[in-house]
């Protein structure tokens, strides 16, 4: 497939720019691969599909407040950093960033209050700079208190208190994300007590979602598109329990395409998953193959992006598009911040 195959026309008002309260209230389309069927449901009744014995898979990462705003020594000039990943623990060093380019250069300080700042130690990019850090120790505490939340560039609207709060699943316990796991943000606490008195496992991955998420696809043979790499683990005790599952035929719920790289990047000869972690860069669109991902729990993606080919290659394009089709007509909410959609 080409990635003209993949485009679709958004309306800005299809594009959710708030999350609904509470957070299960959001509509839920379901398509059933077997049967061509496509409901209409709201998103607490993704339980009634589960069964004990169950497995749903969540993403532990948590959104840091990566965007900082400085002020470079001596100019005062004001520059924001938009931090990416974290290069060396030890020595503070990071990728970073900044805007606007053209006033950063190496050996510049940029400084975020009295105790914070970094100094350029070199460039990557056009826009991007390696730093380092003055505080030794957990540079995500440190931002906590003063960066802002990194939104995604197409919600049209400044970051707001609640965002700190609303653009963070009830899983996140890890730092290192800079987007959310966003189908993970429709889990309520009276849901997750539901799905669990139902007898269904919820295991975590960590997979901390990088900036690529929202970086355009830029050939048209998508052979020859490359994934950033993100950091990720899947654990000995989730592997255990999702292959369980597997040998006894139960379902395994999968809440979010990252959730499904990782364990599609973990995979063994045989179709089971493994403990495994490390910095990986799987691109998933169709034809492929998927061994553990049966149920797919997910957001409504933007056109030409690698989400909607994930999705694709699960559900078949044709499929997906109709869905699309249908959820835009119903006025679904698209996007980070909008409705759900399961796939069985």
């Amino acid at each position: 497939m080409k990635l003209s195959d993949f485009k679709y026309n958004l309306p800005k008002s299809a594009i959710a720019k708030y999350p609904v309260t509470p957070r299960d209230k959001a509509k839920l389309l379901v398509l059933n691969r077997e049967t061509r069927e496509i409901e209409n449901h709201k998103f607490s009744d993704v339980s009634n599909y589960m069964r004990k014995g169950d497995v749903m898979v969540v993403n532990e990462t948590r959104v840091f407040q990566a965007r900082l705003f400085g002020m470079k020594e001596k100019t005062n000039a004001k520059i924001e950093v938009f931090l990416l990943r974290e290069l060396n623990e030890e020595e503070c060093i990071w990728d970073v960033i900044v805007d606007p380019a053209r006033k950063v250069r190496i050996g510049n300080k940029i400084y975020f209050n009295d105790k914070l700042w970094c100094e350029v130690i070199d460039n990557t990019t056009s826009r991007g700079r390696t730093v380092r850090f003055n505080q030794p120790g957990n540079i995500f505490k440190a931002v906590d208190k003063i960066g802002v939340t990194p939104l995604p560039p197409y919600i049209k609207r400044n970051p707001e208190p609640a965002d700190r709060e609303n653009y963070q699943t009830l899983f996140a316990r890890v730092d290192g994300a800079v987007a959310a796991p966003t189908a993970g943000l429709h889990f309520s606490n009276r849901l997750i007590a539901k799905i669990k008195n139902k007898g269904v496992s919820i295991v975590p991955i960590i997979l901390h979602i990088g900036l690529g998420t929202f970086r355009p696809v830029e050939v048209e043979d998508l052979t020859k598109h490359r994934m950033d790499s993100e950091y990720f683990e899947v654990s000995q005790k989730t592997t255990d329990k999702v292959n369980k599952a597997l040998v006894t035929n139960k379902n395994i719920f999968v809440v979010g395409t990252s959730t499904c790289r990782a364990l599609e990047t973990s995979t063994t000869a045989d179709g089971f998953l493994k403990a495994n972690s490390g910095w990986k860069d799987k691109f998933i669109y169709p034809p492929y193959d998927f061994k553990i991902t049966t149920k797919l729990i997910t957001n409504f993606h933007a056109p030409e992006s690698t989400l909607l080919m994930l999705v694709s290659a699960l559900a078949d394009s044709d499929f997906i598009f109709k869905a699309y089709k249908k959820a835009l007509k119903e006025k679904y909410r698209f996007l980070s911040y909008g409705d759900a959609m399961l796939i069985i």
